[in-house]
């Protein structure tokens, strides 16, 4: 058996944990540059808040029901994500992270999976407060479709025998089935197939010409026949990128320099951590295209780099001469992007016996940067060309204290 554990509206519950005066109250989560609402607590949904709405939209709305509002705090997000993983994992050695909020596990070999589900969530609320919805099911489509139905419950729901999952299946909304896109929505909708059971109830043979094996998957994962492998080692990315829009428009190739400075350290970081290198380097630099009062530009340019690497210095060199070659003065920019591609296995780069590439002081360094960045918190290393003041960064205004990564953040009882 499977179950999928997901953390009930998990960004609002993370500043909800700091601020138990908010439990019952509206919540939304900002996304980056205080844009628009990218989370919501059931109260804030009730309100008819949808996801995606301009903040300026919703100013009347925030102030007349007193909605508390929150800039994207990542880093508590990322933390206290670790905490419900880690306290998950007491509970069995198979665990499969799917995403920041929420996971699978086996629970194979277990007799009363009620009781057993009732005690993780019971701990991992103790534990870290954070409320979680669990679904048990024989296949991880099905598990995805009982942890749905937790959610509207007691916050455990179990498709253990054929009655039930027929049953649930019945009245399950096509539409919310895991694999079910957009584009196969209308399709079936078309063929007057709405819910889930009615699709299970198709001939393999008319899902194989319909939805391609991807579909017949599917099928197979309805009927409680598990084709989806558990802890799959993923694919191995083919791109990393990094780009924010900047707090307010900049023409200054200082700070736009600092920005990519800045977003190429986070993407050798990402390299390091996926133990791979790139041989590619692309940077993006785009203004404001609904500013239709200002010219626009919008231009890249890729480049090789000069040995296969995942160290920092040597990325953040590649992407500031990048940037020198597409730079134009007369603009104000929006956002600068950087990307690196052609990635490889760090333990299959391929030594040159012409470059002099110093690889292995330069990987010394990130690598320091990475155990003291760790200990003592992300940026308290950096690179001088990444700036101080950070003029370009994006606007946080409404941005929670970082609870449990910053000594100075954390609560005082008194």
């Amino acid at each position: 058996m499977y179950a999928l554990i997901d953390c009930n509206n998990f960004y609002a519950s993370c500043e909800r944990v700091f601020r138990p005066a908010l439990r019952t109250k509206p919540v939304i989560i900002l996304s980056n540059n205080d844009g628009c609402a990218i989370a919501r607590s059931q109260e804030a949904k009730d309100l008819g808040i949808k996801m995606g709405t301009p903040f300026y939209q919703m100013e009347t709305l925030i102030k007349e029901h007193e909605v508390s509002v929150f800039s994207s705090n990542y880093t508590l997000y990322a933390d206290m994500s670790a905490r419900v993983m880690n306290n998950i994992a007491r509970f069995t050695p198979d665990v499969e992270v799917y995403s920041i909020d929420e996971c699978f596990i086996k629970l194979n070999g277990m007799n009363d999976l009620e009781t057993y589900a009732g005690k993780i969530r019971e701990t991992v609320i103790r534990n870290t407060g954070i409320p979680i919805s669990i679904g048990i099911a024989p296949s991880k489509t099905l598990a995805k479709i009982a942890n749905k139905l937790a959610k509207k419950g007691s916050g455990i729901f179990i498709l253990d025998t054929p009655e039930r999952i027929t049953e649930a299946l019945q009245t399950f909304p096509l539409k919310d089935v895991w694999g079910i896109g957009a584009q196969y929505h209308k399709k079936l909708l078309n063929q007057g197939i709405e819910f889930a059971e009615q699709l299970r109830q198709m001939p393999m043979e008319w899902v194989r010409t319909n939805m391609t094996i991807q579909g017949v998957r599917m099928w197979d994962e309805l009927w409680g026949r598990a084709r989806i492998p558990f802890g799959a080692y993923p694919e191995r990315k083919k791109g990393i990128c990094c780009s924010r829009s900047f707090g307010k428009l900049s023409g200054d190739l200082s700070e736009i320099s600092e920005a990519a400075c800045s977003y190429a350290s986070r993407v050798a970081e990402k390299l390091r951590n996926d133990k791979s290198c790139a041989t590619l380097i692309s940077v993006r630099l785009i203004t404001n295209q609904y500013r239709t009062d200002l010219p626009q530009y919008f231009e890249g340019i890729t480049i090789p780099l000069n040995h296969p690497s995942s160290n920092t210095p040597e990325i953040v060199k590649a992407a500031i001469k990048a940037l020198k070659l597409i730079y134009k003065p007369g603009y104000k920019f929006l956002k600068v992007e950087i990307l690196v591609t052609g990635i490889i296995p760090e333990n299959e780069v391929q030594l040159n016996l012409f470059s002099t590439f110093d690889g292995t002081r330069q990987n010394q360094v990130s690598e320091l940067m990475d155990k003291l960045n760790k200990h003592y918190g992300s940026g308290t290393l950096r690179l001088a060309t990444e700036g101080y003041k950070k003029a370009w960064a994006m606007r946080r205004e409404h941005l929670s204290p970082s609870y449990t990564t910053r000594w100075n953040d954390i609560l005082k009882v008194i």
